[in-house]
């Protein structure tokens, strides 16, 4: 009951800007799923609003992780539209990686994450470092992967997500867990169609393919 509570608390409270960046989100990750071109766009409008919202709210970090978002929504629409050498393509083809290349990215990404909580235990006063750095971490190389319509860009994002509710939850950051669980569903939505549109997926081996 004091969850639910917390939950109502924090949507008669929201800022206007938290409002817009919530919408714009959930439309993003709507329209990626169904590999519209425009996601990006929606993708840019959430990282200018939360890049503002978590200004105003001191968090420098998480600020600096939305600028990312900003630039990586510009090379995805560009990604998108055109390949390899700068020819219009129109529709990025979708591709995987090979179980090399993850484990590569993956080993690669946690000791990223460690050096991170090490720098934010250090230099900060950052509670639950070491998850937050790998939440971070990871959210960097999950949207490096969408611009390049990496298939499996999906099953990060339902890790990082599902993580993240047990994270916004302990710092009792209610309705962005909520947001999580919402981003969560989506995610495993999106990897199903995703799979359903692109049955015949390239397979490649290197990280600009």
């Amino acid at each position: 009951m004091e969850y639910l509570q917390n939950i109502q608390d924090g949507l008669r409270n929201m800022h206007w800007a938290e409002i817009a960046a919530v919408f714009s989100g959930i439309i993003y990750v709507v329209l990626a799923a169904q590999e519209r071109i425009a996601c990006w766009i929606f993708g840019i409008i959430n990282g200018i609003f939360s890049v503002y919202l978590f200004w105003q709210s001191g968090l420098l970090a998480e600020s600096f992780l939305y600028i990312y978002y900003i630039l990586a929504g510009f090379y995805g629409w560009y990604t998108w539209i055109f390949g390899k050498g700068g020819r219009e393509r129109h529709d990025r083809t979708v591709m995987e990686w090979s179980i090399g290349l993850h484990l590569i990215v993956i080993l690669t990404g946690f000791i990223l994450s460690w050096g991170l909580a090490w720098f934010l235990r250090v230099y900060t006063d950052a509670q639950m470092a070491l998850v937050d750095a790998h939440t971070t971490i990871f959210s960097f190389i999950a949207t490096f992967m969408v611009t390049r319509k990496v298939m499996s860009n999906w099953l990060y994002w339902i890790v990082i997500d599902t993580v993240s509710i047990w994270l916004y939850s302990s710092r009792s950051l209610y309705l962005y867990a909520l947001l999580m669980v919402g981003y969560t569903v989506l995610a495993i939505w999106g990897y199903r169609q995703w799979r359903k549109q692109n049955r015949d997926v390239l397979l490649v081996k290197d990280l600009l393919g």
